[in-house]
């Protein structure tokens, strides 16, 4: 039996958790992704220090991925964001560059990263910056506790109103 996503319960693909009132299911976001501005508060703490709040992020809402938030970089403390060497690529995007984070003594490495010369339709990417939640102390959204997409590769931002299951943990790679 085919679910109305084309998954049937006996392939290695996911059956998509059907979203509540409020909520959205990651399997319903597009591919190639999309990026969506946003006006909920981000608050992003870090080595015992706020490093970043903002009212200006935008998400990048993909396929079988939590959204990935970008906060403009202007919302970042002075000296938290230290680039570092080497970069990844994007199909869709584009060639990203990395940075470290720092705070109160503490150093996330290649906690960060931003596409300063993004490919068309993600042109507002390139003046912002996204941070892997994992690797924070905490990242808020309107006051709510983000949790972290599993692996070492994807950014996704996972709250109450976002449903899966999500790319990223061990055994997803095809999906």
């Amino acid at each position: 039996m085919t679910s109305i996503h084309g998954f049937s319960g006996s392939s290695r693909y996911p059956k998509p958790i059907k979203p509540g009132p409020g909520q959205e299911s990651v399997w319903d976001y597009p591919r190639p992704p999309r990026v969506e501005p946003r006006s909920e508060r981000i608050i992003v703490r870090f080595g015992g220090e706020v490093i970043a709040d903002s009212t200006g992020a935008v998400r990048v809402l993909e396929t079988s991925h939590p959204p990935v938030y970008y906060l403009p970089r202007a919302a970042f403390e002075k000296g938290v964001l230290s680039p570092v060497e080497g970069t990844s690529f994007c199909e869709f995007k584009g060639r990203a560059q990395y940075f470290d984070v720092v705070a109160g003594g503490s150093v996330a490495s290649r906690a960060a990263w931003t596409y300063p010369e993004p490919t068309q339709g993600f042109e507002a990417l390139g003046s912002r910056v996204a941070l892997y939640p994992g690797l924070m102390e905490s990242c808020e959204i309107d006051g709510e506790q983000v949790k972290f997409q599993d692996g070492d590769f994807y950014g996704g931002w996972i709250t109450p109103w976002i449903t899966g299951p999500f790319k990223g943990g061990p055994g997803t790679a095809g999906w």
